[in-house]
């Protein structure tokens, strides 16, 4: 307690005291209250930016997630087109195998066709001679029965003139 020099004061001490304790504590309200209300302040804007730091990171793996997804996916579909082009390549290989075969078989159709008109041109020939030949066989009858026509009309006539 606080006291003063001047005996019988001690209501008046005591007024004093507790208007001084009254305005301290309402110094002390207001300063703790203004303490309070910066420190929440302070931790707020500490936890918006936790906050944030934690949705960034939270952002960032899950961004870093996805670039391994995909390029896991485009890994995959590497593999797959480099599969396709494997197989597309055996095709078409097997492919050239069946084009060359048919070749070939073309080659030795285009022979036996070659063949077949050389021996249909050595076959029409020897008709052609014969032809020829029959021609000239006719034609030699041709004069011979002309000949002979000719030679009985002179010796009918002859004979008409001599009888």
């Amino acid at each position: 307690m606080v006291t003063t020099d001047v005996p019988g004061n001690q209501p008046l001490d005591e007024k004093m005291l507790a208007a001084l304790r009254a305005v301290l504590q309402q110094d002390m309200e207001r300063l703790v209250e203004e303490k309070i209300a910066d420190f929440v302040r302070q931790n707020e804007l500490r936890a918006k930016e936790l906050s944030l730091m934690e949705r960034i990171v939270r952002v960032e793996e899950e961004l870093k997630a996805l670039r391994e997804m995909a390029s896991g996916r485009f890994e995959t579909m590497e593999k797959r087109f480099e599969a396709l082009q494997r197989e597309m390549s055996a095709r078409f290989e097997a492919s050239d195998k069946r084009f060359e075969a048919m070749e070939k078989r073309f080659e030795a159709m285009d022979k036996r066709f070659e063949s077949l008109q050389r021996e249909m041109h050595a076959r029409f020939e020897a008709v052609d001679k014969r032809f020829e030949a029959m021609d000239r066989r006719f034609a030699s009858l041709q004069w011979t029965m002309g000949i002979g026509f000719s030679f009985l009309t002179v010796l009918m006539g002859l004979l008409k003139f001599w009888s």
